[in-house]
């Protein structure tokens, strides 16, 4: 007899084995790091082990109660959304540095990220593997995007010494539309009573600032409008990556799961990145490699399924190249380190 198969094209105990690891795991992680404390390299190095055991877990699952191809497309896809997260983490250590967030906080604020990629990427996924069953030239309109992005980032290191200013940003706007700010942060508070604020300004620190302050309102810290600038950096993010780990695969949960596990991941890995960013000096590179990488996957496939050419690049193929490539962009940036001003000079 045939195991009854989910709407998403697995039995219902492989999507509750799923839903239960990833549900466990996030609760062990959020139990650990409940206190206001800065995580430390070897600390975030330990729990990013952690993370990828879990992720290896599952993919043993998915080969054991599977086949080795769909454990194969998850590992690959899983890597490549770890890779291709690098850029995005980039991104978060500068919107950190403009918000002058300190690093007992960021932890926080990482977390409620997590949760809100966990959503969005949900969302789009769903979205993203829907518009496929219109035809190959969406994965046709994918491969632009990608390629596009790979292109974008090329450019954008010409810029990548300039501070960006975060005050004008979207997400910094509209926040400040619905709720007034108090300027400093306050412990990990998002928000402040008119109370608390009251309270605050009576602090000597605090007498050069000039506050109306308005009964029975609520306002903003810098810390909630730095979640909100992380939260749609990483809406944007998603465009991007979406239809890349689509490339690896059609199947919802496949995509969905290397997707989530590899967020689950980004909190611990932000802080291990961010120890040894002036290290991987190369490792963006290899994130735009296999951004053109994936354009192609993309752009093949679609031209395959038009003109029904009988080519395919197995997922074996896929997973070698993306472990290669991130092996290379490691390797270059111990072997070719990048050489700081005074040695230019």
């Amino acid at each position: 007899m045939e195991q009854t198969q989910s709407h998403l094209g697995f039995p219902p105990e492989t999507l509750a084995v799923f839903i239960t690891l990833a549900v466990v795991a996030l609760l062990i992680d959020l139990f650990a790091h409940r206190s206001d404390k800065p995580i430390g390299l070897k600390s975030a190095a330990i729990w990013s082990i952690f993370w990828v055991l879990i992720s290896l877990g599952f993919a043993g699952y998915l080969y054991i109660h599977h086949n080795a191809e769909v454990a194969t497309l998850f590992i690959t896809g899983y890597a490549l959304e770890k890779i291709l997260s690098v850029d995005n983490l980039f991104v978060i250590m500068a919107i950190f540095a403009w918000f002058k967030i300190p690093d007992m906080y960021r932890h926080r604020i990482l977390y409620l990220g997590v949760i809100g990629a966990i959503i969005f990427r949900g969302i789009f996924v769903a979205i993203g593997t829907g518009l496929l069953a219109l035809g190959p030239w969406v994965e046709m309109v994918f491969a632009i995007i990608v390629g596009w992005t790979a292109i974008m980032m090329l450019k954008s290191k010409d810029d990548e010494e300039e501070i960006k200013d975060y005050s004008d940003h979207l997400a910094n706007r509209l926040i400040r539309r619905i709720f007034p700010v108090f300027p400093k942060i306050v412990g990990h508070k998002f928000f402040l009573s008119s109370k608390q604020v009251s309270e605050e300004l009576l602090k000597p620190e605090n007498h050069n600032l000039r506050i109306n302050v308005k009964k029975g309102t609520l306002y903003a810290t810098p810390l909630l409008l730095c979640v909100a600038v992380v939260e749609l950096s990483d809406v944007m993010f998603a465009f991007d990556s979406v239809p890349a780990i689509i490339a690896v695969s059609r199947e919802p949960l496949i995509v969905y799961s290397a997707m989530m596990f590899a967020i689950l991941g980004l909190r611990t890995l932000y802080f291990v990145l961010e120890a040894l960013r002036q290290y991987l000096v190369h490792l963006e590179k290899a994130v735009v490699f296999l951004l053109f990488f994936i354009a192609f996957k993309l752009g093949f496939n679609a031209v395959n399924h038009i003109w029904h050419l009988g080519y395919e690049i197995k997922p074996t193929i896929s997973l070698y190249v993306v472990l290669v490539v991130l092996a290379l962009g490691i390797l270059a940036s111990f072997v070719f380190p990048e050489k700081k001003e005074q040695d230019k000079e």
